[in-house]
């Protein structure tokens, strides 16, 4: 039987050679080695499609619900206020510096141990499934999504970001609109054509000022923000076109087709969704997962940041060492202790766990 004490160095050891790995979404094949030989050094039989990397635990008993622990592997660029080189990792005292140290890769080798070490149970009443996955951080099409229909059904998740350990029980959506108000062109200084300027306006005012019926008591309600406008290209000419671009922000009160179906509805400017897959996420509070944390006395909130947990139908919950203010920084940083207390908290939150089969409504 695996220790937690040898599994924590050892997860910290592989920590400092994915922060040294560079890792960019879309190019994370170095990493996805890594993590694969690290699995299949461990006896466990690796599956591997492009870089996504996963294993199956193989001491459920039969019938046993599907429990998924994810987290991913792939970074974003690092920004030019970096002092330090982003890929030498760096121990300062209690600091782990490097780049995707706090964001996820924490999380990940956190995970990773405690699946090796749960795995290795006479028996588990869950079937424990680890996916550690690419192209996160731009949500791309080759990341957790495209594995998804090979794994199966998943009756429950737990993604692995930076929460403090906190328990992350709601997660905001996303929808980005591309809008186009149509008008006719003419001279400014007749009274000719149709302004689409002043069709989007009324548009741009609608999106201001309406508010969806149901808000979260977690995240809040539905927002909606106009970021970006462009018309016209002479001063002269009334503009027959005009676009604009809204963020929209969901809550888990509404799929992210319900909200596009409502605003296409009292808009009169076309809207375009860039993608509508990114939806909000949640998990009841009397999931026997959220009540285990509540036991081990973890706090609970709705987080405004999006992760891969928009990729999952399942009841899921983000939860992993690390603080989210941190991610995306100049000189990102871990504490060893964060990581030294994750896993510990993760086996006692999973061992012995009984979750309920997950029936989509």
């Amino acid at each position: 039987m695996p220790s937690v004490t040898n599994l924590t160095a050892e997860a910290i050891d592989l920590l400092k050679r994915l922060i040294a790995t560079p890792s960019l979404s879309k190019a994370e094949d170095k990493t996805a080695d890594l993590i694969a030989q690290y699995l299949a050094d461990k006896g466990f039989h690796v599956q591997r499609q492009q870089h996504n990397v996963w294993v199956k635990a193989t001491n459920a008993v039969e019938g046993a619900p599907v429990l998924l622990l994810n987290s991913h592997h792939d970074t974003v660029k690092p920004n030019k206020g970096w002092v330090r080189d982003p890929f030498a990792p760096t121990v300062e005292g209690d600091q782990l510096f490097g780049l995707g140290s706090n964001d996820a890769g924490a999380s990940a080798v956190s995970l990773i141990a405690t699946f090796c070490y749960l795995a290795k149970q006479e028996s588990m009443p869950v079937q424990l499934v680890l996916a550690i996955t690419a192209e996160e951080e731009n949500s791309g099409v080759n990341g957790i999504r495209s594995i998804l229909p090979v794994l199966g059904k998943i009756d429950c998740a737990i993604v692995g970001e930076p929460t403090a350990m906190e328990l992350a029980i709601a997660e905001k959506g996303l929808l980005v609109l591309d809008v186009t108000a149509k008008g006719k062109a003419g001279h400014a200084a007749r009274e000719e054509g149709v302004n689409a300027l002043y069709l989007a306006m009324d548009d741009i005012q609608w999106f201001r000022n309406y508010q969806f019926e149901h808000a979260s008591d977690f995240l809040g309600p539905v927002k909606m923000s106009v970021t970006q406008i462009q018309a016209g290209y002479q001063h002269n000419v009334v503009p027959d076109e005009c676009k604009f671009v809204v963020d929209v922000r969901t809550n888990e009160c509404y799929s992210n087709a319900q909200v596009l179906e409502t605003i296409r509805t009292h808009v009169n400017a076309d809207v375009q969704p860039r993608s509508t897959h990114l939806n909000s996420s949640k998990i009841a509070l009397n999931h026997p997962l959220i009540q285990r944390g509540i036991q081990l006395e973890r706090p609970y909130y709705g987080s405004p940041t999006m992760s891969d947990q928009a990729m999952l139908s399942c009841p899921s919950l983000k939860m992993g060492p690390g603080m989210s203010a941190r991610s995306h920084t100049p000189d990102e940083f871990i504490m060893l202790s964060e990581i030294e207390a994750a896993i510990p908290l993760y086996i006692k939150l999973l061992s012995g766990l009984e979750i309920p089969h997950w029936h989509q409504d």
